[in-house]
């Protein structure tokens, strides 16, 4: 399997200032800019992988948090200067459980039948129904519906590197998954779930559950 890295970025005020941090855009930099560029423009068009998914984990006054899985090693500091980094290996064990408590962030949307283009899903029944499903069919783990939560639904509008316009839904969940395919779980990990993943949706945030709770 390939080699995974868990890091968190730690900014304080000065840094995210600095760094001109203010919508899910200018975020997207900073995280990417910690990491070699390995894909041609070829592949930035493909469906071939960064490597790397994050989570913004907020922050106060004093500064902002970031979590970051890839699979290779990012810089210890933002352009040489700003922040913190610290990172550690993910070990194989680790994905070798059966049960995980999780947190994601994700971008809920479906392919419109008839015009072909990607629509949001909205209200947390439908996010809830549409993550079940998708969870069972793609990601290779199943979510038990007594355990999901949707924490909170936010709509973040950016402009993206080109100017366009970008608007991006993303619901907070958590609950508790029994993996079901650990190759395909190991790649949902990996490079994370769902749309919307080089702005801060996907990356799963996992715990194992020592003790089976639907054994």
């Amino acid at each position: 399997m390939t080699e995974l890295f868990v890091s968190a970025l730690h900014l304080d005020r000065a840094a995210v200032k600095a760094l001109k941090i203010t919508d899910a855009y200018s975020l997207h930099r900073v995280v990417y800019s910690l990491f070699p560029d390995v894909r041609s423009e070829t592949e930035k068009h493909s469906h071939i992988q960064s490597g790397i998914v994050y989570a913004d984990q907020g922050g106060d006054f004093y500064g902002r948090k970031v979590l970051i899985v890839s699979d290779r090693l990012p810089a210890t500091q933002v352009e040489g200067q700003y922040g913190e980094v610290i990172s550690k290996p993910v070990p194989d064990s680790f994905l070798a459980f059966p049960c995980y408590r999780f947190r994601v962030q994700v971008n809920p949307v479906r392919k419109d039948k008839q015009s072909g283009k990607r629509v949001a899903v909205k209200g947390r029944i439908a996010i809830a129904h549409w993550f079940l499903q998708r969870a069972s069919s793609c990601w290779g783990f199943e979510v038990e519906p007594q355990t999901l939560q949707i924490d909170a639904i936010d709509v973040l509008q950016f402009n993206d590197k080109a100017g366009r316009r970008v608007t991006l839904g993303k619901a907070h969940i958590q609950g508790l998954l029994t993996v079901t395919d650990p190759q395909q779980f190991h790649n949902s990990v990996k490079n994370g779930i769902g749309k919307g993943r080089a702005f801060g949706c996907g990356m799963l945030q996992i715990v194992p559950m020592i003790n089976n709770p639907f054994a």
